[in-house]
C-alpha cells in the first residue's frame, strides 16, 4: 500500500544568499523524498521562501526599497540555487504569496475560534516623531552590560544577546527621536495549554528523532513553555483576520512554519487528492521536518503545538531531520566575517553530483563539522572517481573497446544477487530513519565490493581463456552498475541518469534491476573528472 510522506525542508529567510551551511541542513530532504518516489508512494515535498518579519523591513528602510523588492529578489535567487542542485521541491512556495497568506488566516481564525488566542495590553517602545510602535530592531541605545552601542536585540561591541526592556537611553533607529512607552494591544498563543500533548510527543519520539532535536526540545519544556505573542507591530506580512488589529501583522514565526501545510494543501489540489485525509491518516502517514539545529524547537514546540490547535486529528511531525553546524576554520559562518561559501560557487567549481555525494557523506549529521575545499577535493578523487567512476569505467571501456560496446547475456553470480536484495532493505531502513550518512557508505562499501570482484575474477584473462566466464563476470558487474545507479540515485541524481542513459535501463525503482538480455552501450562518458 502506498504510503503518504510529507517532507518539509526549513524555509530559507530572504534577506541573503544560501551557504553550505543551509545545504547540509536541507539537503537530506531531496534525498529522503526521491527515496520514496522509487518506492511509489505520494510524495509532498515542499519549501518556500520566508519573506516577512521585522529584519526585511528594517533593510528596506535602509536600502530606500520596498521589503517585497527584497523578498522578491532573494526568492529567486534561491530557487536558481535549488535547482543548480537538483532540488525536487513538488512545491517551492513563498509566504508572500496569497494562496499561503489566505490558508493562513483561515488557520489563525480556527485557533481563535477554538480558544487559543486572546488579547492582552503590553508596554512598548513608541516613536512620537514617527507616531509608530517599534520593534527591538528598530530600538538603539546603550548596553546594560558594557556601555557599547546596541539595538534591541544584541549589543554592536559585546555581542551579548539584550532585552529591550533593560536598554539604556533608546531611541528611534529611524530619526533618533528618544522613545516613549505606551500601551499596545496584542494577541497571544496559548502555547502553555500544550506542555502535555508536547511532553507526550517527546517522550514517544525517544530513538526516532534525533538526538539534539530530543535534547534542545526536553530543554525547552523542563522550564515550561509559556504564551507567545501572535501579532506584531509591522506594515509588510500576512494580516491580523481580527477586527481592531489592522495595524498589525500575524508574527512570522506563526505563519512560517504553517507554509508546510499551505504547501502541501496546493499540491494535494493539483493532484486532487483530499488534503485531511492525507495528513490525519494514522495508519498510513509519516512526515519529516528538515533544518538546522537553530531551528529545532520552531519543529518541535512551536509547530505541533500550532497542529494541535487547529485540528486534534492532525498527526504531529514523525521525523525531525536537524543537523548541526557547518564551520569554517571552527567557526560559525558569519556574512561579517566573510566566511560564507554559497550553493552557487560549490555547484560552479564542483559541480552537483559531487557536492552532494560530500555533504551527505561529510556532513553535520550528529556533529559540527568543517568545511573544507581540499576535503571535497580528496573525496571526489578518492570515493567519486577512484571507486565509483573507476568500477563503471574500466567495466565499460573495456567491452566497448573489445567488443563495439555489446555486452553479451551472462550468468548473475547468485552470491552478488543475495548482497544486492539485501542492501535494498538495509538502505531502505537508514534513509526512512535518516542516517542517510550510513546509507550513502554502505552503498559505497558495494561498489568498492564490485572493484574486489572484478580484480579477483580477472576478466581481461578470461577474455582469452573462457569466453562463456568472460561473459558472466561482465554480466554480473554490470547488474552492480545497474543496482549502483538505483541505490544512488536520491543521493546523486545526474550521475545515475547518466548511468541510465549508457545501458539503455529501465525507469528508476526502489528494486533490484535483474538485468535481462544483451545490452548496447552508448554514448560513454566519465562520470566524474579528477580535480588537481
Amino acid at each position: 500500500m502506498k504510503r503518504n510522506i510529507l517532507i518539509g525542508g526549513a524555509w530559507p529567510y530572504a534577506n541573503n544568499s544560501l551557504h553550505i551551511g543551509h545545504l547540509a541542513a536541507l539537503l537530506p530532504g531531496d534525498v529522503i523524498a526521491r527515496y520514496y518516489r522509487l518506492n511509489g508512494d505520494n510524495v509532498v515535498y515542499v519549501s518556500g521562501t520566508d519573506c516577512h518579519g521585522t529584519p526585511i523591513t528594517v533593510r528596506a528602510k535602509s536600502e530606500d526599497t520596498t521589503p517585497n523588492d527584497i523578498a522578491t529578489h532573494y526568492d529567486l535567487e534561491f530557487r536558481k540555487s535549488f535547482e543548480s542542485l537538483d532540488f525536487s521541491y513538488d512545491l517551492y512556495s513563498a509566504t508572500m504569496r496569497d494562496s499561503h497568506k489566505e490558508k493562513v488566516k483561515q488557520y489563525f481564525t480556527k485557533i481563535m475560534d477554538n480558544g487559543y488566542i486572546y488579547e492582552e495590553f503590553i508596554d512598548q517602545d513608541y516613536c512620537p516623531n514617527c507616531n509608530e510602535f517599534l520593534s527591538d530592531r528598530e530600538i538603539i541605545g546603550t548596553c546594560p552590560n558594557c556601555g557599547g552601542h546596541a539595538t534591541g536585540e544584541q549589543c554592536d561591541e559585546c555581542l551579548s544577546i539584550i532585552d529591550c526592556k533593560t536598554l539604556k537611553d533608546k531611541h528611534c533607529k529611524n530619526c533618533n527621536e528618544r522613545t516613549i512607552i505606551k500601551k499596545n494591544k496584542h494577541l497571544y498563543f496559548k502555547l502553555s495549554s500544550f506542555q502535555k500533548v508536547l511532553e507526550d510527543l517527546v517522550r514517544s519520539k525517544e530513538g526516532i528523532w534525533r538526538k539534539n532535536a530530543l535534547n534542545e526540545t526536553k530543554k525547552y519544556l523542563n522550564l515550561g513553555v509559556i504564551d507567545r505573542a501572535a501579532t506584531r507591530q509591522l506594515t509588510w506580512g500576512v494580516d491580523v483576520p481580527v477586527s481592531g488589529y489592522e495595524d498589525k501583522k500575524i508574527y512570522v514565526w506563526i505563519e512560517a512554519v504553517l507554509g508546510y501545510m499551505t504547501a502541501c494543501e496546493e499540491v494535494l489540489n493539483k493532484r486532487k487528492i483530499d488534503f485531511k485525509s492525507f495528513v490525519t491518516d494514522k495508519e498510513n502517514f509519516k512526515s519529516y521536518f528538515v533544518h538546522g539545529k537553530d531551528n529545532i524547537t520552531f519543529h518541535t514546540i512551536i509547530f505541533p503545538a500550532l497542529l494541535s490547535a487547529i485540528d486534534k486529528d492532525f498527526i504531529l511531525p514523525s521525523y525531525i531531520i536537524s543537523s548541526e553546524y557547518v564551520n569554517m576554520n571552527d567557526e560559525k559562518m558569519s556574512k561579517s566575517k566573510g566566511n560564507l561559501i554559497t550553493f552557487d560557487s560549490l555547484v560552479k567549481d564542483y559541480g552537483s553530483d559531487t557536492v552532494r555525494m560530500y555533504m551527505i557523506n561529510n556532513g553535520p549529521e550528529k556533529k559540527d563539522v568543517n568545511f573544507s575545499s581540499l576535503d571535497l577535493i580528496n573525496y571526489n578523487n578518492k570515493f567519486l572517481v577512484g571507486v565509483i567512476g573507476n568500477f563503471i569505467n574500466r567495466n565499460l571501456s573495456f567491452v566497448n573497446k573489445k567488443f563495439d560496446g555489446i555486452i553479451k547475456e551472462g550468468n548473475i553470480d547468485s552470491s552478488v544477487k543475495e548482497k544486492t536484495i539485501s542492501l535494498y532493505e538495509v538502505v531502505a531502513s537508514l534513509i526512512e530513519a535518516g542516517e542517510l550518512k550510513t546509507a550513502l557508505e554502505q552503498i559505497l562499501d558495494y561498489a568498492a565490493f564490485g572493484n574486489k570482484y572484478y580484480d579477483a575474477n580477472e576478466p581481461w584473462i578470461k577474455v582469452k581463456e573462457d569466453i562463456n566466464k568472460f561473459n558472466d563476470i561482465t554480466y554480473t558487474c554490470t547488474y552492480i552498475i545497474a543496482n549502483l545507479s538505483r541505490l544512488l540515485y536520491p543521493f546523486m541524481p545526474r550521475g545515475c541518469n547518466k548511468i541510465k542513459n549508457m545501458l539503455s535501463l529501465d525507469d528508476f525503482i526502489w528494486k533490484e534491476y535483474d538485468l535481462k538480455g544483451d545490452i548496447k552501450i552508448k554514448d560513454l562518458e566519465l562520470l566524474f573528472n579528477r580535480i588537481d
